[in-house]
């Protein structure tokens, strides 16, 4: 047994109250500040719209772009082989401000003016009466969705909320036209227009410099006559806003929501002559700039991130609101330029939902890494929440969508048994292939398409068959069966609405109707 002296026990308390201070000083030095998140969100770009191949092989369309920014976050990041939005603007977004799916919220088709449906219906269809009004932060404007919104959640819980670009959230009149009733801290450029009279400071970003149209991009005063593209001009407004946000002591999220790459197909003159020179159509040269500008603008505000020393503490995210167009303004045949894809903007096919997404959280996400877990437009909100570490937060409106955190995290999912759903009662206006008034779910394999117009379907194996070249509805009748009572519950259960018949004045059929299902 060892005794110790008076003088050996006072040193071995002096080292052990030494020890714990040390202990407790290191602890004080865990980083408990929460991260900056950038959601980058692209207007119209389809999954072949880039250089970083999302298939199992490069593809042709892969080597007509250069998105090398792209590339460097799929390097720091991981690679989402299978997300998706909705096959048009307004439901992407307002399923991304709420969590809910396009069914629920019933914005399902593209808003603009109060009250009023842009798109005529196809003859034979009566559309319902969608909330053609957007997202509103209150309950007393007609057709619309009250929802607590995303940013509102987060400025809540002490984010500097910005947002820069695109809006598209609500009609005009309505509060929700105007980002910052919707939670955001400033607005750069946002309003209820879904695309820009131009993309050209020279022309002011208007159609015509001496009139006033509804698709004028607003605020953006300080770059007339400037020889500038619009995306650099939201990029160096969005840098700014930046600037001062780091400058207090609350973490940022900015929404930088580009107006491109959707019409007008406009080039940008930095790097339209090389998409000329490679022998490009010169419709498809313009819009081969527009991507490679969107990427520049990723790249800038990475590089900012970098030299300002705060890329270690910023999530990226980057997605497309819906398909890359392909049914009109482009050059070339039509429904091919998502290849191998079916179809583009506006269809239920896989050109149409299927999007680019890469996810960069430092430290988390495993560099240069790839998913094919299903994620879809919803996912975002509950997701974005978790990464702000925010807890116990409430909102007017129930959740569909599910973080994918996990999937960050790179944990084992099994999350491809689980269904996804799209409802799209409405009319875009162009024809093509899975373009129309249809209901839609995913499961597995599994794709099956409800047409309301004719009670048809479509059914797909899309792992065998990626670019749903052959209906299988009539072969595989007890998957197809299966899938549509599992698509029939889901609206019903969320209330969603159905066209009415002109003939017969009476609602198209739920897809699992048994005379529906009986007479294939």
């Amino acid at each position: 047994m060892i005794k110790l002296s008076k003088k050996n026990i006072l040193s071995l308390f002096f080292l052990i109250v030494f020890i714990s201070c040390k202990t407790d000083k290191k602890e004080e030095k865990t980083p408990t500040t929460k991260p900056n998140i950038i959601l980058f969100m692209v207007d119209d770009m389809g999954w072949q719209d880039t250089s970083v191949p999302f298939w199992k092989e490069k593809t042709p369309l892969n080597n007509i772009y250069h998105t090398p920014n792209m590339e460097r976050l799929a390097k720091q990041g991981m690679k989402f082989t299978q997300a998706y939005s909705t096959s048009v603007c307004s439901p992407t977004r307002v399923s991304l401000m709420s969590g809910m799916n396009a069914a629920r919220h019933r914005v399902t088709n593209w808003t603009l003016r109060r009250g009023v449906s842009e798109v005529k219906p196809p003859k034979g269809l009566t559309m319902p009466e969608w909330n053609l009004n957007g997202i509103q932060p209150t309950d007393s404007i007609e057709r619309s969705t009250h929802v607590t919104t995303l940013p509102k959640i987060l400025k809540d819980n002490g984010y500097t909320t910005i947002h820069a670009g695109k809006a598209h959230f609500g009609a005009i009149g309505t509060p929700g036209e105007n980002p910052l009733n919707l939670g955001f801290d400033i607005n750069i450029a946002g309003h209820a227009a879904g695309a820009p009279a131009s993309y050209y400071g020279t022309k002011n970003f208007k159609k015509d410099i001496d009139k006033h149209s509804i698709w004028d991009v607003p605020n953006l005063e300080k770059y007339y006559q400037k020889d500038i593209f619009l995306t650099e001009a939201l990029t160096q407004e969005s840098i700014l806003a930046l600037d001062n946000a780091i400058k207090g002591d609350k973490p940022f999220y900015l929404y930088m929501a580009h107006y491109a790459v959707h019409t007008p197909i406009q080039g940008d003159p930095r790097f339209e002559k090389k998409y000329i020179d490679k022998g490009l159509n010169p419709i498809e040269a313009k819009y081969a700039s527009m991507v490679e500008g969107m990427d520049k603008s990723l790249g800038d505000l990475m590089d900012y991130l970098d030299d300002k020393g705060i890329a270690d503490n910023t999530i990226i995210l980057f997605m497309s609101d819906n398909g890359g167009l392909s049914a009109v303004a482009r050059g070339g045949e039509k429904h091919t330029h998502n290849k191998p894809l079916s179809s583009g903007k506006g269809s239920a096919h896989e050109g149409g939902i299927r999007e680019p997404m890469l996810v960069k959280w430092p430290g988390v996400t495993k560099e240069s890494s790839s998913t094919d877990d299903f994620v879809i437009i919803e996912d975002f909100f509950p997701t974005i929440i978790q990464l702000a570490r925010i807890e116990n937060y409430k909102t007017v409106q129930p959740i569909d969508g599910k973080s994918f955190t996990s999937i960050l995290r790179g944990e084992k999912q099994n999350n491809n048994n689980r269904a996804l759903f799209w409802h799209y009662p409405n009319n875009w206006g162009p024809t093509g292939p899975g373009i129309g008034a249809s209901s839609t779910i995913r499961k597995g394999d599994w794709k099956l398409i409800y047409y309301h117009i004719d009670s048809s379907f479509e059914l797909f194996n899309i792992t065998n068959d990626i670019g749903e070249t052959t209906n299988l509805a009539f072969k595989e009748k007890a998957k197809l069966k299966a899938l549509s009572k599992e698509l029939g519950s889901y609206l019903r259960s969320v209330n969603a609405q159905m066209p009415i018949q002109t003939n017969t004045n009476n609602q198209v059929p739920w897809p699992d109707n048994q005379e529906v299902l009986n007479s294939l």
